[in-house]
């Protein structure tokens, strides 16, 4: 089975190797701060509320306060530096990836700014930003609308939807209901977004038929869906759900049970659909379970191999 992986989509794109720059917003998430939640979902094991005053107004070794602008372009080329060992000479471009907490929920004068910033950047061809489907007002995205036509650069919105089975939903705080999603979906295809969903497969009291119903539900998404993340579940020390592991002791995969369901869930996706994950990294020291996850190499091994025999 042939899937449209996205470093190909990359190397089509934008002719060269691309890499994502991990990069920090300053966000924090509504579902943490009280407005929907407190805690996060119960497996998020991140901590601090990461608001715009505490991560922006930095010192320098001099005491010297930190501009929203200085702040991007260090950000920038510290994540540089970090896959430099990977560029080998070759011809590379980077996307700013603003992954962690919900990076559309904020200030859209400071949150305009940052994006500005990071597309000003000659070497970055793209923008990928990480949010909720209730943080995403008309406001921030003609504010990001503007910026796309601006700099002639792609912007991708990346949706955090783990499942479309509300009782799921419910159990793990997500704090939203799927027409949430669905009407978020709406206005940001009507505004040309690229959009990717990130699934969660695993969750607790979710079947193989619930987890494939989420997938083939985002394969007939219309207008077409752009990508699709498919995460693994990982229990992690420090949240809710490694309390919740410990007291039920619920299912988790094995290797084999997590690549068989990773091919059913890539058979029912069109072609077109570009996949940007089939798994996911749970940092080593803080991982309960299932600890074969840890072991990388072996599991894109084994899952690359599971897709070109089926």
């Amino acid at each position: 089975m042939n899937i449209n992986t996205l470093s190909d989509y990359l190397k089509r794109t934008y002719g060269c190797k691309v890499y994502k720059l991990s990069l920090q917003s300053g966000c924090t998430c509504p579902n943490r701060d009280g407005t929907v939640g407190n805690g996060g979902c119960t497996f998020c094991s991140e901590g601090g509320s990461g608001d715009f005053a505490a991560f922006f107004l930095t010192k320098d070794k001099n005491g010297n306060s930190i501009s929203i602008e200085e702040n991007i372009d260090r950000q920038i080329e510290a994540a540089k530096e970090k896959v430099a060992a990977k560029l080998k000479g070759k011809d590379h471009k980077y996307i700013a990836y603003f992954q962690s907490f919900t990076n559309t929920y904020g200030n859209p004068a400071i949150l305009e700014k940052i994006y500005r910033q990071a597309l000003l950047h000659p070497e970055i061809v793209a923008l990928s930003i990480g949010t909720r489907p209730d943080c995403l007002p008309d406001e921030i995205l003609v504010m990001l609308e503007s910026l796309r036509n601006e700099y002639k650069k792609d912007i991708w919105i990346e949706l955090g939807l783990q499942t479309i089975n509300e009782d799921t939903a419910r159990h793990f705080r997500r704090g939203y209901e799927l027409p949430v999603f669905e009407d978020a979906y709406r206005r940001l295809k009507e505004k040309g977004f690229t959009v990717i969903v990130h699934v969660i497969l695993g969750l607790p009291g979710e079947s193989e038929e619930d987890m494939l119903a989420t997938v083939g539900y985002l394969a007939e998404l219309s207008p077409r869906l752009d990508g699709i993340k498919l995460q693994l579940l990982h229990v992690l020390k420090g949240t809710d759900l490694a309390k919740e592991f410990e007291e039920t002791g619920f299912h988790v995969f094995t290797l084999e049970e997590y690549c068989d369901l990773v091919v059913k869930c890539l058979k029912l996706l069109p072609k077109d659909i570009v996949v940007h994950r089939i798994t996911g990294d749970g940092p080593k020291r803080l991982l309960i379970a299932p600890l074969w996850s840890a072991n990388k190499k072996l599991v894109l091994n084994t899952l690359n191999k599971a897709i070109a025999e089926a």
